[in-house]
């Protein structure tokens, strides 16, 4: 039922990292700085990891008086960015959520200042919530670990994070970045998930990376390698079904050696194949005919200077190594 839009796709792809069968909280640790590896090797411009705890937000509804009503409570919260304030109030109030209640969440949902700064002040909010405060305890767990590991710098605590999927159970991330709208990362812990399959009291925590928005944002702040977009090294040119076997052949030694290298699968124009070997970005073409299966010397010109060479397939390799 969403509108498709650049960064929400019918249909996408994610990476995920899960760990299942443990409650220890250096998972969570250990996730964060995967997300920080990753994303830093691939130059994500100024990313963030938010971090919450389904914990808290049980712990808020519970305090305000609204314990039966969390999932309204943490989806209208969730929409924030989208909405802004009074559009979370408004939701709130159409979800049956006393206005007394929608008060005491101002604060709550305004909290500024550091990591540490905001924990604080959440004890003071959730001091009679024995769930809230076990969630701030897993959050001041894994932020000391994170910094102890140098990996906090992107770490930031949002209250109201609350993702989409109700049945994460502890900690909650979100990544966002710079000049992109919504988020490139998410995922958090669910507790008894497995259950749904028969195997139960299995606690599980995992991560996903949005595929299809990172390669948006790679390709947004123009960050893909230029070595990758221009990767064929070598495309074949095909002349017939004789010169076709002998082709796959000289491909098959190409590419062992690790050569980045095709052959154009049917014997279309030359016009058009070296057209192709052109768009593909292709540094050279290998021409195989008779003459060149009788020598056991292929032609091979050089796609920028227009130069041809007679070389061994073995004399191509040192070229290409040199």
């Amino acid at each position: 039922a969403d509108r498709p839009q650049k960064g929400r796709y019918r249909e996408f792809f994610q990476c995920d990292v899960d760990v299942v069968g443990t409650n220890s909280l250096l998972c969570e640790v250990e996730l964060i700085q995967i997300f920080n590896e990753v994303l830093t090797a691939l130059k994500i411009p100024g990313f963030t990891i938010k971090l919450n705890n389904r914990k808290i937000l049980a712990g808020i509804a519970e305090v305000i008086g609204e314990q039966d009503n969390i999932i309204n409570i943490t989806v209208a919260i969730d929409k924030l960015d989208k909405v802004g304030l009074e559009g979370v109030n408004k939701e709130l109030l159409s979800k049956g959520i006393a206005q007394k209640a929608i008060d005491q969440l101002q604060p709550i949902i305004n909290l500024k200042g550091s990591f540490t700064e905001k924990m604080d002040s959440m004890k003071k909010v959730l001091g009679d919530s024995e769930v809230g405060m076990m969630g701030i305890e897993e959050l001041e767990f894994i932020n000391q670990y994170c910094k102890e590991l140098s990996a906090d710098k992107n770490l930031e605590f949002d209250v109201t994070l609350a993702r989409g999927l109700n049945y994460y159970t502890g900690a909650i991330f979100e990544v966002g970045c710079e000049g992109f709208r919504g988020s490139i990362c998410g995922g958090g812990r669910y507790d008894n998930l497995t259950e749904l399959f028969g195997l139960k009291n299995i606690s599980g925590v995992g991560v996903s990376f949005g595929a299809d928005r990172i390669y948006d944002v790679l390709l947004d702040n123009n960050l893909f390698p230029k070595e990758e977009l221009d990767s064929l090294e070598i495309l074949i040119v095909n002349f017939g079904a004789t010169e076709e076997r002998y082709a796959m052949k000289v491909l098959k030694k190409l590419r062992d050696e690790g050569v980045n290298a095709e052959l154009y699968p049917s014997s279309a124009k030359l016009k058009k194949q070296m057209s192709y070997a052109h768009d593909k970005g292709a540094k050279y073409a290998l021409m195989i005919g008779e003459d060149e299966i009788a020598s056991n010397e292929l032609t091979c010109k050089n796609m920028e200077t227009g130069e041809q060479k007679t070389l061994t397939v073995e004399a191509i390799l040192d070229m290409l190594k040199a």
